[in-house]
Parts: C-alpha cells; sequence; structure tokens
C-alpha cells in the first residue's frame, strides 16, 4: 500500500510539473507579447520614456520578469521573459503600435497601408468641443466640492490611490474639470482597452446609416454559412449573445490573451470559436466577439477607403485629432483594444453619444443608434447594451439608472449620464487598486450645480 501511495504521489508530481511546464510556454510570449505592445505604444504613440511605461505600467508581477529594448530608429521594441520567448512590436506612423505575429518583421514593415491624412487645423485655436479652446471660468465651475471629488480618484487626502492618471467632467457640453497625474498632460495619448469596443460601435453605426450593413441580418461571415453560426446576427453579436465559446481572462493563457498577443489575424481567430449556447439566451463578454465586428466592417468598406474610414468618418468629424486606432499584424483595426486618444478625445466621444450622435449639427451616427446602443437583449438583463455596459438594473447603485458607459481593463471608464447632462471620463493604471464608480461618480454629480 505504501508503494502505491508512493507511485500515485509520484505521478501527481509529474503531471503538476508537467502543466506547469505547459503553462509557462504558453504564457511566457503572451507576457513578452503584452509588454512589447504596451511600451511601443506607451513610447511611440503616447510619448512617455521607456522608463516611464516599464515602471508604472509593467511593473507588477509577472510583467516585472519581462526586458524590453526600446530601438528609435527603428521604431521597434524587442522583449523577452528571462531571456526567453522573444517578441518584436513595430511603431508605423498613422497606424501606432503592431505586434509582429504570423509574419516576419520585415514583412510587416513592407505592407502598403494608405493612411488618412490629418487636417490642417490647430486645435488650440479653435472653441472646445471641436477644438482645445476652453474659456477658463468655465472649468472647475463646481467648486471646491468638484475639485474635492476629483480628488478623491487621485488618491486626494486619505484616499487610496488607484492609478488615476486623468479625469474630465463635461457638463452642459463643457469641461468643468480637469486634472492629471504627475507625468500626463492634455496632449498625452492614453490607451482605452475596451473603451474601444465603444469605437467599434459608433463605426457600425455609421455602416448602418451609410446603408453598407444591416444588424439584423445574418453577419456576413464566410465561415459560418453552412453551419448552426448562421444564425448569429450582427445585432447578437453587438449584444454579446453569439452563443460563441470564449474565455476572456487575463491573468494568464486565455482565447482573449492568445488573439490579442499571439494572433496574426484576431478577428479570424475569434470566428473559430465553436457554438455553446443559440444566440440571443446567454450573454458572454467577448473581445473576439468584437473583432469579428472588426473583420465585417473591413470587408464592407472598400480597401483603398478602410484605414482613412474611421479617421475621416468618425474623429475628424467630432475633433478626435489625437485617436490612434492601432491595426493587427493582419492589418485589421483591433476593434476590441487598441485605441489611444488624449482624456479630452474620450470625453468628445462620451459627448457624441450624449448628444444622440449629432455633432455641430451634423448626424453622425443615425437616428435611433444611442437608443440601440442602450438597450440590452433578454439575456443582459439591462446590464449590457451594444459594446456599452448599462446601468438600468442599477448593477452600480448609487450610479443614475439611464447611466451607460465605455468600460476599460485597469480602469478606463467614460460614463454618459443623460438625465444630469454630464460626461465623466477617467484613465488608469489601477493594478488592482480599483476605483469604486459608486463612490467616485455621485460625488462628482451632487458637486455639480
Amino acid at each position: 500500500m505504501r508503494e502505491r501511495i508512493l507511485l500515485i504521489f509520484k505521478f501527481l508530481v509529474l503531471v503538476f510539473g508537467l502543466s506547469i511546464l505547459v503553462y509557462i510556454k504558453e504564457a511566457l510570449p503572451i507576457i513578452s507579447g503584452y509588454g512589447c505592445k504596451i511600451v511601443c505604444s506607451g513610447v511611440f504613440v503616447a510619448g512617455r520614456t521607456p522608463e516611464a511605461v516599464i515602471r508604472d505600467d509593467l511593473g507588477s508581477f509577472p510583467l516585472n520578469f519581462g526586458t524590453y529594448t526600446v530601438d528609435r530608429t527603428d521604431s521597434s521594441v524587442t522583449g523577452s521573459v528571462l531571456g526567453m520567448a522573444t517578441r518584436v512590436a513595430v511603431y508605423r506612423s498613422g497606424l501606432g503600435a503592431t505586434l509582429v505575429s504570423g509574419m516576419t518583421e520585415e514583412v510587416l514593415k513592407e505592407q502598403r497601408i494608405e493612411r488618412a491624412g490629418m487636417p490642417a487645423v490647430e486645435p488650440d485655436s479653435v472653441d472646445w468641443p471641436m477644438g482645445d479652446r476652453v474659456r477658463e471660468e468655465r472649468v472647475n465651475r463646481g467648486g471646491m466640492g468638484l475639485s474635492v471629488a476629483v480628488g478623491k480618484a487621485f488618491g486626494d487626502g486619505r484616499e487610496r490611490r488607484t492609478g488615476t492618471r486623468a479625469v474630465i467632467v463635461l457638463y452642459h457640453g463643457q469641461i468643468v474639470a480637469e486634472r492629471y497625474a504627475p507625468g500626463f498632460d492634455r496632449h498625452t495619448r492614453l490607451t482605452g482597452w475596451s473603451m474601444t469596443k465603444g469605437i467599434t460601435n459608433a463605426l457600425v453605426g455609421i455602416l448602418v446609416n451609410e446603408g453598407r450593413l444591416n444588424i439584423y441580418q445574418a453577419a456576413p461571415v464566410e465561415a459560418w454559412e453552412e453551419d448552426q453560426r448562421s444564425k448569429i446576427t450582427v445585432a447578437d453579436l453587438l449584444h454579446m449573445e453569439s452563443g460563441l465559446r470564449w474565455w476572456e481572462f487575463y491573468a494568464g493563457p486565455s482565447d482573449a490573451t492568445q488573439m490579442l498577443f499571439k494572433e496574426k489575424d484576431m478577428g479570424a481567430y475569434a470566428v473559430r470559436s465553436a457554438v455553446r449556447n443559440p444566440p440571443r439566451k446567454v450573454f458572454n463578454y467577448s473581445s473576439g466577439t468584437a473583432n469579428i465586428l472588426s473583420s465585417i466592417i473591413r470587408k464592407a468598406v472598400p480597401d483603398s477607403d478602410y484605414y482613412r474610414f474611421p479617421y475621416e468618418q468618425l474623429f475628424y468629424k467630432t475633433g478626435m485629432y489625437s485617436a490612434v486606432l492601432e491595426p493587427d499584424a493582419g492589418g485589421t483595426f483591433v476593434g476590441s483594444s487598441y485605441c489611444y486618444a488624449t482624456a479630452r478625445d474620450w470625453a468628445r466621444f462620451g459627448l457624441l453619444y450624449l448628444q444622440d450622435g449629432v455633432w455641430n449639427g451634423q448626424r453622425i451616427l443615425p437616428k435611433g443608434w444611442v437608443d440601440f446602443t442602450q438597450t440590452g437583449d433578454a439575456a443582459t438583463e439591462d446590464s449590457y447594451g451594444a459594446l456599452w455596459w448599462l446601468n438600468k438594473g442599477l448593477r452600480h447603485p448609487k450610479l443614475p439608472a439611464d447611466c451607460y458607459s465605455c468600460e476599460g481593463y485597469e480602469g478606463q471608464y467614460i460614463w454618459v449620464i443623460p438625465s444630469r447632462d454630464v460626461v465623466v471620463v477617467r484613465l488608469a493604471c489601477e493594478h488592482g487598486g480599483r476605483l469604486d464608480p459608486d463612490a467616485f461618480v455621485p460625488g462628482v454629480l451632487g458637486s455639480l450645480r
């Protein structure tokens, strides 16, 4: 009996050891890929120093095991973990950073991409919201109460620090509070992570307005035409109710991290997901779903217009001149996660939705699109609309029920609150020090008058 127990113990130790080795093999390229992408975007898109990005964005376990080298002559970043799993990310002007996956660095750089031309405009000479000229008397019009409320996000007084980098409050369309952490300012592009899904919502809406997409028809995915996935509509994808299998997990290998940090074509990877449930029965939050929509958008726009499309049809029309939507190695915009913009431009995006998709009298989103965005389906229980989070079911009990939001990894938020005519933007790198919306947002609203 003792020998049998010892044999079983040795077997379990062997299985455990092999599991650890498999985990490490899968995890190391994800860690180094994540680090490369973050450093490349942080340095070349956001304009921060490599030291600051590595210290502040990659300083926690296990990311702090990575080593990263920035090559400014080549606009690239090379990274590895303990000398293993070397990855490279490349910056291209107008496109941002792309992680090299499924091809060589040389092939990636040879891609011919027609970028959008920046309009000849000086934002500081144009009044908000189309430009950045702001009347100083309007800022902090909420007085000391608003300053104190905003300060809580930055750890003022005895408040816990939560990695906040920027906060902007819009009231009746105007900036009434704006604050940045040291090392950041109104010119710093900051990541939105999953707030980018809100951008994807807008791009789908624009295509609907142009008659290029019908969200109630079967999703135009060729690989699904001959199986049960042919029943999935574009609206199902927008509501995260496709029924596809997906594991949204960021602390290790998962569907999400495999897609974001190992795959050349992220949408194609997500398209291969198998069916788990019938459409419209189960809500399953999925960055893969957003990148399937990104692939659909790419197919709906002519190749010659694709890389200009989000800029000319959304960003430049709303004064979001800083916005950079980054593509995967296959050339498709990563509509789940990879948009960088200044805090003011993220606020402009929220204001577009507060104004029912209209900007300076021009309808950018189709009539009724913002209402659709705020409408959940049976499976979401009033907590999720079309790529935006809802509060109709009082997911946050202390926030107004009509509040809806874009939310991203590590504490990125755009809260739109129609009943108060307010937009609140908060950008951060939390590293576990989470800001509680139920404590922060009501304090801001209570100080406005």
